[in-house]
């Protein structure tokens, strides 16, 4: 059985299918020793050898991580400014696991690792809308209006963000808690909508990936998902 190339790079741990792409045109990627930069060529995975910059690709066990992230660490790899990362909490053989989507720096919560490219593409791409949710802490009073506002969508920088739901769980005269579920998940987009009207977020945590909870898993913790949440995540809404 063949399979697309960018397909099996994403597989075997390479890169997300998006990224595989780039890398396949870009001339890095051969097939039984001929560069092969055509987006849609196909392999044998058993009969043939594929290889990245001369080395051979062999696809993996795929492996579905959940880790709690910490506030106060990012989901690069490596940081230039030396900040610690997420692959610091994570045994050392997994070190080739990439995180699907990302969380700031200063946002804790449930994040997901794989080498799996095709789990990462469903889970971030906007079209197969996995919601998330988030519980915000935020400054001052937020009043049921703002909540309507963010359900029907506001611009900031140039830029439309929307939520599916938002509840608001507290407040009084000083802060806020309120709970937001998004389909989309675009760059720090729930600080962003506080910051539209001129809110500012004090504590962020993404609770639930599909009906994935973040749970009692600790703080810089992981845990392996199982495969009945690895259907769950992946099953049409």
């Amino acid at each position: 059985m063949t399979v697309r190339l960018q397909k099996f790079l994403a597989e075997a741990g390479v890169a997300s299918r998006r990224a595989s792409e780039e890398i396949i045109q870009s001339g890095r990627v051969a097939v039984n020793g001929q560069p092969v930069r055509l987006l849609g060529s196909k392999v044998d995975p058993v009969h043939d050898q594929v290889t990245l910059d001369g080395k051979p690709v062999r696809v993996r066990r795929k492996l579905y991580v959940a880790l709690h992230k910490p506030a106060g660490c990012v989901c690069t790899r490596k940081d230039e400014a030396g900040r610690p990362t997420v692959y610091d909490l994570l045994p050392r053989e997994w070190r080739n696991l990439y995180s699907v989507g990302r969380l700031d720096y200063g946002t804790e919560g449930l994040l997901f690792l794989t080498n799996d490219g095709e789990f990462a593409l469903r889970l971030t791409h906007p079209r197969y809308g996995v919601r998330k949710r988030y519980v915000a802490m935020v400054d001052g009073r937020i009043e049921e209006p703002m909540l309507k506002l963010f359900t029907a969508g506001v611009w900031h920088q140039g830029e439309r963000l929307k939520v599916e739901r938002a509840r608001l769980v507290a407040a009084s005269q000083t802060r806020s808690v309120v709970e937001l579920e998004l389909a989309e998940g675009k760059n720090r987009e729930v600080r962003r909508l506080f910051e539209s009207q001129g809110r500012y977020v004090t504590h962020l945590v993404r609770t639930q990936i599909g009906k994935i909870k973040l749970g009692e898993l600790p703080a810089g913790k992981w845990r392996t998902l199982t495969e009945p949440e690895i259907k769950t995540l992946l099953t049409p809404l």
